[in-house]
C-alpha cells in the first residue's frame, strides 16, 4: 500500500433539534453554522489536492463534503457504509426520553457500549465491522491525499483503530463539528499528525510550516 494521507473531517453543526438528541441515520441538513464551519474547512484546506474525495450518504456530510471540495465535489463518492451509526428504534429521541422509555436497555448499553444494540439499531461493534472494511478497500487502492467526511461516531471509531483505544472508550476521543483529523498511512503503520481541529478562520494550511507542531496537536493529541 503506497504512502496516503487521510483528512478525515466531522460534518458541519446541523439545524435545530432537542438537545442530546439520539439522531443516528435521520437524514438531517447542515444549518447555516455548519455551512459556514464546512467554508472554513474549504479555506483551510484549498491548498491541498485530492486525490479521492469521500462522503457517507447522509445529506450533512454530503454538503459538507461538496463546500470543501469545491470544483472537485463532481469526483465525490458516497458510501453508505459510512453512514452514523444506526440507533433504530432511538432514533430522534433524546437522552431522557429513552432512559425513562427503556431503563433497562439504556443501563444495559452503559455497561456494554461496544456490543449492545438498541431495537432495530447497530453496535458500535457491527458499525466499526462496516466502516473499517470500507476504509481498507480504500486504503488498500489508495495513495496521496484522500478527504473523507464522516460522522463523529464513524471518525471516532477510525480514531480508535489508528491509536489502539479500545472502543468502549471512543467516547474519550473528541469530534466536534468541523473538525479535522490528519492521518498518515504507510504500509501497515499509522500515525495521527492532527486531532479534533477546529480551522483559524482566513487562515489556510500553507500558512503553518509543519502541520505536526500545531498548538492545538499537542493539546489534543490522545496516546
Amino acid at each position: 500500500m503506497s504512502a496516503t494521507v487521510l483528512y478525515l473531517v466531522r460534518h458541519g453543526s446541523i439545524g435545530p433539534l432537542a438537545p442530546k438528541s439520539y439522531i443516528g441515520q435521520i437524514d438531517v441538513p447542515l444549518s447555516e453554522e455548519g455551512v459556514e464551519q464546512a467554508r472554513a474547512l474549504c479555506k483551510w484546506l484549498q491548498p491541498v489536492r485530492f486525490n479521492r474525495i469521500l462522503s457517507s450518504d447522509l445529506s450533512r456530510t454530503q454538503c459538507t463534503c461538496r463546500i470543501i471540495a469545491g470544483h472537485l465535489a463532481h469526483s465525490m463518492e458516497s458510501l453508505p457504509a459510512l453512514r452514523e451509526i444506526g440507533l433504530g428504534a432511538w432514533e430522534g429521541c433524546t437522552h431522557s426520553e429513552i432512559m425513562q422509555r427503556f431503563p433497562a436497555e439504556y443501563a444495559a448499553r452503559g455497561r456494554d457500549i461496544e456490543n449492545w444494540r438498541p431495537p432495530g439499531g447497530e453496535s458500535f461493534a457491527d458499525c466499526r465491522a462496516r466502516v473499517l472494511d470500507a476504509m481498507h478497500g480504500v486504503l488498500d487502492h489508495a495513495q496521496g491525499n484522500i478527504l473523507l467526511v464522516g460522522h463523529a461516531g464513524v471518525n471516532r471509531l477510525i480514531l480508535c483503530d489508528v491509536l489502539g483505544i479500545p472502543v468502549a472508550k471512543l467516547r474519550s476521543i473528541g469530534q466536534d463539528y468541523g473538525c479535522l483529523n490528519i492521518i498518515d498511512f504507510s504500509g501497515a503503520q499509522s500515525r495521527l499528525r492532527l486531532l479534533n481541529f477546529i480551522p483559524p478562520a482566513g487562515r489556510t494550511i500553507a500558512e503553518i510550516p509543519s502541520t505536526g507542531n500545531l498548538p492545538a496537536l499537542q493539546k489534543q493529541e490522545v496516546y
